[in-house]
């Protein structure tokens, strides 16, 4: 639904809204929102007939007249999970707007030059969005936050894509809306950041996969008769936790691995990131024994992923470490070999648990530079456990090490100021304690004193 400037917009969020109630309850399709956003202009959409669900086809003629024109920069905002329910729920659309989680995605959807609001796009899979994109564009994806695209430099000579992952409220401390509220923020932030370098953008918010699944349920499996208008529904089922990647070896399980997301992309290939770890794999090449293990997946799209992990007695701590010496990506006939050498260790009869484990940013896995192509591709490991030696019970993962270190940047700038403020203090102290009482009062500029003798 394209707009241009006008009265009309004030109401734009309040007309979303009412399209993602309307659409929530007559599709039982899986389907996720799509914003879009520019601030140079975007071709007009018709609006979508009330219950459409846009395929997406629809999707990609629509993007390719959008930037058939020239070079663009596209911002992905892309959320782990995004559904209509979310705008309806946390929107504040019909209440105070001071209550909206969504306060920044409003103001950027008011002041933009022209803006696209899809309620429902068919969902086809977690990557379909980035690989839509990237294939419009024909440049990969730049996984980025807020600080870093700060630093960065941006060509508006030539096509960029930025993306710029963003959280969703499952398993969370916190509640939907303030996960929701502060993605919010990092939107506004980014957004900032785009007009301080003064480069024009268009902005797209969606997710990987949606939130909430709405399904029809036949008329047939109504239950017929009388039945009493508050009688609670049955709480919805926990979300499925997926099992950890375990091998085993000839004394049983030796080899245990999970992640939240393992992303792997070529930057020369238009495949976009793809997401490893929602895909099953097979083992066939693995190996354990008492001083190495090596992990091999096997994916059905042709990735292979290889974790070499080797482990030996050190003297000084008088204790038995492992580290994961080498990850190997396999895939369309190339190997990229990427090297652990900072911080990927822990105890023997420890796992290691990092949060982020990655080829380019504040990189763990440092690139090969003898391994062909190498330079080429990149990794991306989210929320990281993996364990070669000692499972514990056979089927759990050990106590973890974590790659965070107790000593963090803060904590070290805090200790050198205080000791440097130690020692101020105490050269003070000493200098204080050096003073002596003067013996004579004399004017230096007047005669001496004399005392007369008298006999």
């Amino acid at each position: 639904m394209a707009e241009s400037r006008s009265p009309s917009r004030l109401w734009l969020m309040a007309e979303t809204a009412l399209l993602f109630a309307i659409f929530s309850t007559v599709s039982s399709t899986s389907q996720v929102p799509v914003l879009l956003w520019s601030s140079d202009g975007l071709p007009a959409l018709a609006p979508p007939a009330a219950g459409h669900i846009m395929s997406t086809e629809q999707l990609t003629e629509y993007l390719t007249s959008a930037f058939g024109s020239g070079p663009r920069t596209v911002v992905l905002f892309l959320q782990d999970k995004l559904s209509k329910d979310d705008f309806t729920v946390f929107g504040g659309v019909f209440g105070n707007k001071q209550d909206s989680a969504f306060q920044n995605l409003e103001a950027a959807l008011q002041s933009s030059s022209s803006s696209v609001t899809l309620p429902a796009l068919e969902w086809s899979g977690s990557s379909a969005i980035p690989a839509l994109l990237q294939e419009e564009l024909g440049v990969s994806p730049l996984l980025v936050d807020a600080d870093t695209l700060s630093h960065l430099s941006i060509n508006s000579s030539a096509s960029n894509l930025l993306l710029i992952n963003l959280p969703y409220c499952t398993n969370s401390h916190k509640s939907c809306k303030e996960v929701l509220q502060d993605n919010d923020e990092t939107i506004g932030k980014v957004l900032n950041i785009m007009t301080d370098k003064k480069v024009k953008y268009t902005a797209v918010y969606t997710g990987s996969q949606p939130s909430r699944v709405i399904s029809e349920t036949s008329m047939s499996s109504q239950p017929v008769g009388r039945s009493l208008l508050q009688a609670p529904s049955p709480p919805p089922p926990p979300p499925a936790v997926k099992p950890p990647i375990m091998f085993n070896g000839t004394g049983g399980p030796c080899i245990m691995l999970w992640a939240q997301n393992l992303y792997v992309t070529n930057v020369t290939n238009p495949t976009a990131w793809v997401d490893l770890a929602a895909l099953t794999p097979t083992l066939t090449g693995s190996m354990c024994n008492g001083t190495n293990s090596q992990l091999v997946l096997n994916y059905a799209t042709g990735h292979v992923l290889s974790f070499s992990m080797s482990q030996r007695f050190y003297p000084v701590s008088a204790r038995n470490w492992f580290t994961l010496d080498t990850v190997q990506l396999q895939f369309g006939g190339l190997t990229a070999t990427f090297i652990g050498r900072r911080g990927i260790y822990a105890p023997a009869e420890y796992s290691f648990h990092c949060m982020s484990v990655t080829s380019f940013r504040d990189a763990l896995l440092v690139q090969n530079t003898t391994s062909t192509n190498a330079s080429n591709w990149r990794v991306n490991f989210a929320d990281f456990q993996i364990q070669g030696f000692g499972l514990a019970n056979g089927t759990n993962f050990s106590y973890a090490s974590d790659c965070a270190g107790f000593f963090t940047a803060g904590i070290w700038m805090g200790l050198v100021t205080g000791l440097l403020m130690l020692l101020i203090f105490v050269y003070g102290l000493h200098m204080i304690m050096q003073l002596n009482t003067m013996d004579r009062f004399d004017d230096p500029k007047g005669p001496s004193i004399s005392v007369p003798q008298t006999e």
